[in-house]
């Protein structure tokens, strides 16, 4: 609203008007106080939460690397037991699933699998969703939980799910109540082409798409030479993620390796906004990026991207550990308002 210059009242009005305004105060604190008891003093009355003065938002746990850790070695044993990997169509991916599964299911979640075939074999997408808030404001997280066949997977894409898995436990361990609901999502056979996710995506009505207000996506959060790259496809998105890391003293730069060629890519293509996390694959760090993130110029992010060294002695824990609390920061931010 324009601004105007105010009209000065004669001494004689401003006089009866503070006059008048006391007497009415007094007034109004007899009656506020008429039913107290005496001596008592009432207690000032605290606005609502309303969408241009939100609740404050709760600061989201420290996600312990030493738990997501553990997740990595289970998911190396599991590929270790099944031929090497844990791919699509292979009985290590089936062992993965049903590990997250389990942890899922023992810590309250309602879980729920979706098949689909690809390449002549049988798919799983796995599902969670946690009970309460806002079901027609929903904010997903989600990681690709299969293997290349010519290694384990631990950081592509080991790293991202078990984040991930790591962050939702943390929702169950706290108790969370937030606004929206909370949905994570654990795809298959993103290796052969963002098959699960897309299937996922698909398969929703409109009326259940338009639900979705952000899609999160962390493929690869431990390289062993890692560089700090946030999606920059949703400002608002991209904002929570930058934010968080200049906090913490941590440049970050756009992604662009993995434009295209992860699990957001099926929800940006429905309409639905995206954001999330990345530490490099296959592309070499730069001199400027060693400078400013550490690690080996002229080596690539990952040395061991889709090979059968993609073992937990390929994870960064520093990365590692930034990148799980920022997931964790970005679901009680997200889903606070």
């Amino acid at each position: 609203m324009p601004s105007r210059t105010p009209h000065t009242p004669s001494p004689y009005r401003s006089s009866w008007f503070r006059r008048a305004a006391t007497a009415v105060a007094v007034l109004a604190t007899a009656i506020g106080t008429a039913g107290a008891a005496p001596g008592a003093i009432a207690a000032p009355a605290t606005a609502a939460p309303t969408a241009a003065h939100p609740a404050a938002v709760a600061a989201a746990p420290d996600i312990p690397v030493a738990n997501v850790k553990a997740h990595l070695a289970q998911l190396q044993s599991l590929a270790t037991a099944n031929s090497g990997n844990r791919a699509h169509g292979r009985p290590g991916y089936k062992a993965s699933l049903d590990y997250v599964k389990a942890k899922l299911d023992a810590a309250g979640f309602t879980t729920s699998v979706q098949q689909f075939t690809a390449g002549g074999a049988t798919g799983y997408n796995l599902v969670a969703d946690w009970p309460g808030g806002n079901a027609g404001q929903i904010l997903m997280t989600g990681a690709h939980l299969d293997s290349v066949t010519s290694g384990p997977g631990i950081n592509d894409n080991g790293s991202g799910s078990s984040a991930v898995l790591e962050t939702a436990l943390a929702v169950a361990r706290e108790g969370l109540k937030p606004a929206k609901h909370l949905r994570f999502a654990w795809w298959g056979a993103e290796e052969l082409g963002l098959i699960g996710s897309r299937n996922y995506v698909n398969a929703l009505p409109t009326a259940e798409r338009s639900k979705i207000t952000g899609y999160l996506n962390f493929d690869m959060v431990g390289s062993p030479n890692p560089g700090y790259f946030v999606y920059d496809d949703n400002p608002a998105l991209e904002a929570v993620f930058k934010d968080w890391f200049a906090a913490k003293g941590v440049a970050t730069e756009i992604e662009t390796e993995g434009d295209g060629r992860s699990d957001h890519a099926s929800f940006k293509n429905a309409g639905i906004a995206v954001g999330g996390l990345f530490t490099g694959a296959g592309r070499t760090k730069t001199s400027a990026q060693a400078q400013k993130w550490g690690g080996t110029a002229g080596q690539a992010f990952d040395r061991c991207y889709h090979s059968s060294c993609d073992t937990t002695s390929n994870i960064n824990d520093t990365a590692l550990d930034r990148n799980s609390d920022a997931i964790a920061h970005a679901v009680w931010t997200l889903s606070a308002n």
